[in-house]
């Protein structure tokens, strides 16, 4: 397949390439480099990001709606306002990844690394942060109703005004109201 110019195929180099708002539903970019690529508003609907490195991309308004980024690499991506609801995120960096009012809708986020991560206003309804690094990760007013966070690293995160219900799990001792999150 080719888009402005580009050829995309699995593990394909595509560096600082520029496919803002292009059609990549369903592609096969299995461990392509996406580093600093700009993406903004790109549709990568159901699209197969095994293990691809999008350090510094910029997806901000992306659907990335049921993508598959198990292991990929976000570290400090632009993220902010795209829809990831259902993507598989297992064992992603997302480090310093910036998710501001993203939707997570039942995403799977089991052992991502979201170190240092913005989420303020995202909403992670049902989704799955199963032994996920959150140290330090800004959740200031997101949703995380129903959400799992067992096992995961909450140490230094801001939990101030996140939104949880009953159905929210939480790492073993730790205190959600302490922290600041207010229940629905």
């Amino acid at each position: 397949m080719e888009v402005n110019g580009y050829t995309i195929e699995p593990g394909a180099n595509l560096a600082g390439a520029n496919f803002v708002r292009a059609n990549l539903e369903m592609a096969n970019l299995k461990g392509a480099v996406l580093t600093e690529a700009y993406l903004d508003g790109v549709n990568l609907h159901m699209a197969n990001l095994f293990g691809a490195d999008l350090e510094g991309a910029d997806l901000e308004g992306a659907n990335l709606t049921e993508a598959n980024l198990e292991g990929a690499n976000l570290t400090g991506a632009i993220l902010a306002v795209a829809n990831l609801s259902e993507a598989n995120l297992t064992e992603a960096n997302l480090s310093g990844a910036s998710l501001l009012g993203a939707h997570l809708y039942e995403a799977n986020l089991r052992r991502a690394n979201l170190r240092g991560a913005d989420l303020r206003l995202t909403d992670l309804t049902g989704a799955n942060l199963h032994e996920a690094n959150l140290n330090r990760a800004d959740f200031h007013e997101a949703n995380l109703s129903e959400a799992n966070l067992e096992g995961a690293n909450l140490d230094e995160a801001n939990l101030k005004w996140a939104g949880a219900n009953e159905d929210t799990t939480w790492p073993e001792g730790f205190d959600p109201i302490a922290a600041g999150v207010i229940f629905e």
